[in-house]
């Protein structure tokens, strides 16, 4: 089971995670989507980026990003597009002219959600099954995944908390995503970062 933390907006937060023992695989930033109380502006990005990203990898979380703003995160440090709201072909053309690794995104309240995954296999590098809430961290039926085969590259987000049972998840993905349920009063909170963080290698152990 492999981690991402998401909604990283602050350098404490960035440099606790980049340097913890067990450092999540991505870290994700919201990049273009300012109704997000995580998002983080262009030029905050710029100085929060100016780390070396260790073990970890980051990710620039995008809705529907025009030329433009692709552009821009194109010249930061970011190893992944993970990207909400593009047709398959959209997607294609992404990743083909900026060479990035896709996260694309899903966002699941039906079997019939669920089954786009078939859609966007060819052009992801990882297919993220979310809840319709975006920033509101909502939560769908999780039973669904089964209709998701094993040699899909899944990731599940979407009101998973930092001290939840991470056993029920290991057979419907191969990564978690958690932002919300690591915070308190809409803060990271290092201390439910580093339980979670605890869980997954424990799990994996």
């Amino acid at each position: 089971m492999q981690s991402k933390i998401c909604g990283v907006k602050d350098s404490e937060t960035l440099n606790f995670l980049i340097n913890y023992k067990y450092p999540p695989e991505l870290i994700g930033f919201i990049c273009n989507y300012p109704k997000s109380k995580r998002f983080v502006d262009i030029n905050s990005l710029q100085k929060l980026l100016k780390v070396g990203n260790q073990k970890s990898r980051f990710v620039s979380v995008l809705v529907k990003p025009d030329e433009f703003t692709l552009n821009e995160m194109q010249k930061l440090n970011f190893d992944y597009f993970q990207i909400y709201d593009c047709t398959p072909d959209e997607i294609k053309l992404i990743k083909k002219k900026y060479n990035k690794k896709i996260i694309s995104a899903i966002t699941v309240e039906t079997k019939q959600d669920i089954l786009k995954y078939k859609e966007y296999e060819n052009c992801s590098d990882i297919i993220l099954f979310d809840s319709k809430g975006y920033e509101k961290s909502l939560e769908f039926d999780h039973t669904l995944m089964d209709n998701v085969p094993v040699n899909v590259n899944r990731m599940i987000a979407g009101n998973i908390q930092h001290d939840d049972n991470l056993d029920k998840f290991m057979k419907i993905c191969n990564y978690i995503d958690i932002s919300g349920g690591v915070e308190t009063s809409g803060l990271k909170d290092i201390s439910k970062v580093k339980i979670f963080l605890d869980n997954v290698k424990k799990l994996n152990d």
